[in-house]
C-alpha cells in the first residue's frame, strides 16, 4: 500500500478531488459535512495500475486546523498539493508547501482544480514556480475538474509514476505508529488510527506507548486496513488498531505506538534547523509525526546558527535522521528540523554548547556507526539500535563486550591506561597480585569490567581474577629472591621436607611473600604454610610409582621422606591435580596417563 497526504488551502477542492479519485467520502464527521470543510483527518483509498492500493489522508486546509494538517502530513512520504484555478495563491497553500519543504518531502503531484471554472494556466505557472523552490521541485502540475472528470486520467497517471519512485520500506523495521485519531467503538473498545511507515504489525502484538505523561503498553486485539480486517500488515499503510490493556487511556493524538525496546524515548534532542534563521521563539511548537508539543529551544552556536537543542515535555521516540517542524504559531513561521542526536550529553560546563556545536557541525543526519563511536567513545549497542544506528558491521579495531561498543581510539586509550595502572601498582606493591578488572574499570571510568579484559594483550594477562603483567611476575624483589634461593638450597637434597612456619619466618617467607613467589612460578604452595619447589607434585608422582598400587598415606609419607604435616596436604594436592585418585578405603593409586 502507498499513502499520500493532501495539502492546500481550505475550499480549494481537496476533499472533492480525492473523493472523485476514490469514489468514497472522506468527510465522515457530520460537523465537517455541515460546515463544508475538513476539521479532522479523512481517509479514503483506491487502486492505481502497477502500484496497487493507495490511501489518501485528507487533511484540513483551514488555518485553525493547521495542527491537524501537520499530524496528517508528518508520517507520510508523498503529497498531493491542491490549488484552485479560480483563486489566487493562498496563505494556507503556502504554509502547507512550506511544511512539506521543511519535512523534505520530495515526492508529490500538484493538482490545479476547478479547471472548468477558470483558465488553469496562470495557476499552473504560479504553482510550478512555487514548488521549484522546495523539495518538491520537478513535481508534475496537472489541471483537473473533479465534477466533469477532465484531467482525472492524467492525474492518476502522474500519481502512479510518482508512487512508483518511492523507496520500499523495510517490513522487518521497528514499528513506530504515530496516533492521529483515537475513538471508542461499542463492543470493541479503543481504536486508534495512524500511518505505518515501515515494519509489520500483527494480531496479538504488544506495543509500547510513548509521548504521554508516562509510558505504557497495549496489545493489538484487531486491525483494519482499507476497510478490511487483517491479521498482519506491513508498512507503508494506513491502519486502524483495536487495542486493549490497562494503559489505553494514555493514547491520544501525538502519542506513538512502537516496538518494545526498539526506540529511544527522549526529552532532549540535538537538531539542525532548515529555513530562515531569525530569532526562534522561546516556546515554539514541535511537530513530529502526529505529535505537536511545546518545547524549549537552545541555540548551540548563538544567534543565526542552525544547531539547536530541544527540551521536550514528555519522552518521544526519535532516531537520527528524523524530520520534524518547529512552528511559531504567532508569526506563522515554520522551520524544518533534522534530528542529529536523540541521546545527547548534558551541557554542564561553560563553553559546552559551543563545543557541542563544533562536534555536530559535520554531521549529516545519516546514522553512521563509525561516526557515532568516534564521538561517543563507549556506548551501549542497544542504544545505538534504538537511535537508528546499525551495528552489524563494526569498524576495524572497535571492541564489543558486555553489551557495550568501544571505538578503536578509546580501546587504545583503555589498553594504555590499564598497562600504566598495573605497572604502577606492581612497582608500589611488588607482592600484591595485580588489580581486578572491576578496580581498573572504576579507575578508568569504564561502565563494565569486561571492557578491561577485552583489551588485554601481552605482557598483560588475567590470572586468578586479577590483571597482572607477565614481565613483572618474572622478576622478584631482591630480598624475596634471596629468600627463595635459600629455600631452594634447603630442599635440594630433601625436596618434600617443607620448612616449618618458624623456619619460613626465618627465611622471610611469610604467607604474603610466599604467595607472591608462587604467583611468579618460583614456589609451590600446596596449603597455607606448606611450601615446596615448582615441579614437586610431578616429582612426588614419580616417586610414588615405586610403591605397590594402591598405597596408604603412611606408605606415601615414608617413600617421600616427609612428615604427616606435609604428606596429607601434598596428597590432597595430587588428587586435585589428578595425578592420584583417592579410593573409598582412604588408599590412593596413581592415575595412569592417557
Amino acid at each position: 500500500m502507498h499513502v499520500v497526504a493532501t495539502a492546500g488551502h481550505v475550499d480549494h477542492g481537496k476533499t472533492t478531488l480525492v473523493d472523485a479519485l476514490t469514489g468514497m467520502h472522506s468527510d465522515r464527521l457530520r460537523e465537517e459535512r455541515e460546515r463544508g470543510l475538513s476539521i479532522e483527518l479523512g481517509y479514503v483509498w483506491t487502486t492505481l495500475p502497477t502500484v496497487g492500493e493507495v490511501a489518501f489522508v485528507d487533511v484540513p486546509g483551514h488555518e485553525r486546523f493547521v495542527t491537524t494538517m501537520l499530524a496528517g502530513i508528518g508520517p507520510v512520504p508523498a503529497a498531493l498539493l491542491v490549488v484552485a484555478a479560480d483563486d489566487p495563491w493562498m496563505p494556507q497553500a503556502a504554509e502547507h508547501l512550506a511544511a512539506l519543504d521543511a519535512l523534505q518531502v520530495s515526492h508529490g503531484v500538484v493538482a490545479v482544480t476547478r479547471a472548468d471554472l477558470a483558465d488553469p494556466r496562470p495557476m499552473m505557472e504560479r504553482a510550478a514556480a512555487e514548488v521549484s523552490r522546495t523539495t518538491l521541485r520537478g513535481a508534475p502540475v496537472v489541471p483537473v475538474s473533479a465534477p466533469t472528470g477532465a484531467g482525472m486520467g492524467a492525474l492518476r497517471s502522474a500519481l502512479t509514476a510518482m508512487l512508483a519512485g518511492l523507496r520500499a520500506p523495510g517490513p522487518r523495521d521497528d514499528v513506530r505508529l504515530w496516533v492521529d485519531r483515537r475513538f471508542t467503538i461499542r463492543g470493541a473498545g479503543t481504536v486508534v488510527t495512524g500511518t505505518l511507515p515501515a515494519g509489520t504489525l500483527a494480531h496479538g502484538d504488544e506495543l509500547e506507548i510513548h509521548g504521554a505523561e508516562r509510558s505504557g503498553t497495549v496489545r493489538v486485539r484487531g486491525m483494519q486496513a482499507l476497510g478490511r480486517s487483517v491479521d498482519h500488515l506491513a508498512g507503508t499503510a494506513r491502519v486502524a488498531l483495536n487495542v486493549t490493556g490497562d494503559d489505553v487511556t494514555l493514547l491520544g493524538r501525538g502519542t506513538a505506538l512502537v516496538t518494545p525496546g526498539g526506540w529511544h524515548p527522549t526529552t532532549l534532542v540535538d537538531c539542525r534547523l532548515r529555513g530562515e534563521r531569525g530569532r526562534l521563539p522561546d516556546l515554539p511548537l514541535l511537530h513530529v509525526g502526529a505529535a505537536a508539543v511545546t518545547v524549549r529551544t537552545r541555540l548551540l552556536a548563538g544567534e543565526g546558527g542552525d544547531l539547536v537543542r530541544l527540551s521536550l515535555p514528555a519522552p518521544l521516540p526519535l532516531r537520527i535522521g528524523d524530520r520534524a517542524l518547529l512552528r511559531d504559531p504567532g508569526r506563522r513561521q515554520i522551520w524544518g528540523l533534522e534530528v542529529l542526536d536523540p541521546a545527547p550529553p548534558a551541557l554542564r560546563r561553560r563553553g559546552a554548547a559551543a563545543a557541542r556545536a563544533k562536534t555536530l557541525a559535520p554531521l549529516t543526519g545519516t546514522a553512521d556507526l563509525a561516526s557515532e563511536l568516534d564521538r561517543r567513545g563507549i556506548v551501549r549497542t542497544a542504544l545505538l539500535h534504538r537511535i537508528g544506528v546499525a551495528t552489524d558491521v563494526r569498524p576495524p579495531g572497535s571492541v564489543e563486550a558486555a553489551g557495550w561498543l568501544m571505538s578503536s581510539a578509546r580501546a587504545d586509550e583503555v589498553a594504555a591506561g590499564v598497562s600504566a595502572l598495573v605497572t604502577e601498582h606492581a612497582a608500589s606493591h611488588p607482592l600484591d597480585p595485580g588489580l581486578t578488572p572491576h578496580a581498573l574499570a572504576d579507575r578508568l571510568g569504564l561502565p563494565a569490567p569486561e571492557l578491561v579484559t577485552s583489551v588485554l594483550a601481552p605482557p598483560l594477562r588475567l590470572r586468578d581474577g586479577r590483571v597482572v603483567s607477565g614481565a613483572a611476575e618474572d622478576a622478584l624483589p631482591a630480598e624475596l629472591e634471596a629468600s627463595v634461593r635459600a629455600l631452594e638450597d634447603e630442599l635440594a637434597e630433601a625436596p618434600f621436607a617443607a620448612p616449618t612456619a618458624d623456619r619460613l619466618a626465618e627465611l622471610g617467607l611469610d604467607d604474603r611473600r610466599a604467595a607472591a613467589a608462587a604467583r611468579a612460578g618460583r614456589l609451590l604452595r600446596v596449603a597455607p604454610g606448606i611450601v615446596l619447589l615448582p615441579g614437586a607434585a610431578e616429582l612426588a608422582a614419580r616417586w610414588l610409582a615405586d610403591l605397590p598400587q594402591p598405597f596408604t598415606t603412611s606408605e606415601a609419607r615414608k617413600r617421600l621422606g616427609t612428615s604427616r604435616r606435609v604428606a596429607l596436604p601434598l596428597l590432597d594436592h595430587l588428587d586435585r591435580a589428578r595425578l592420584t585418585r583417592r579410593l573409598a578405603d582412604d588408599r590412593r593409586q596413581l592415575v595412569e596417563p592417557r
